[in-house]
């Protein structure tokens, strides 16, 4: 009787820590991560799709033969049209790097005025636009360039 005794205060004992470990539920940390991390990912998300969709529009017939003609889209090629895609490339790739380094004053300033400038550049850029590619890549842009413009806007307020 006791042997039973033992046995049952055994089996009970046990079911009664699997119990306690299937109650136990342990998740991932959510680490929060830093706003100037966030707009500088983002801007190299931009800069991202904006390369990989100049280089899928090689592969569109007649493409090629336009530039090799001359022509920018719709526009001729020309020192100012090129320092123009020059400085619209430029001031995002340096983003990157200034998301980063600016002071949070100037930072969020300099990432919302851009992050909407370059919302309206991403706009403009889908007029008149057919291919369902460079729809898709307009439209992440879009919706990116506004996550720069929230990101910037919510920036963190601290008591100095």
């Amino acid at each position: 009787m006791c042997q039973r005794s033992i046995k049952l205060i055994n089996i009970i004992q046990k079911r009664s820590h699997k119990n306690e470990c299937k109650q136990k539920h342990i998740e991932l940390a959510d680490v929060q991560i830093d706003v100037k991390l966030k707009l500088s990912a983002l801007w190299v998300a931009v800069m991202f799709l904006y390369v990989y969709g100049d280089i899928l529009s090689f592969f569109r017939p007649g493409h090629i033969e336009e530039i090799i003609a001359g022509k920018m889209g719709p526009f001729p090629v020309t020192q100012v049209g090129l320092l123009t895609a020059a400085i619209l490339m430029a001031i995002p790739s340096v983003l990157v790097f200034l998301s980063l380094a600016l002071k949070p004053k100037v930072n969020r300033w300099t990432n919302i005025i851009l992050g909407v400038l370059y919302t309206m550049v991403n706009i403009s850029n889908l007029i008149g636009e057919s291919w369902a590619y460079y729809i898709t890549f307009g439209i992440v842009e879009i919706v990116l360039t506004l996550l720069i413009v929230w990101s910037a806007w919510q920036w963190p307020k601290q008591i100095t």
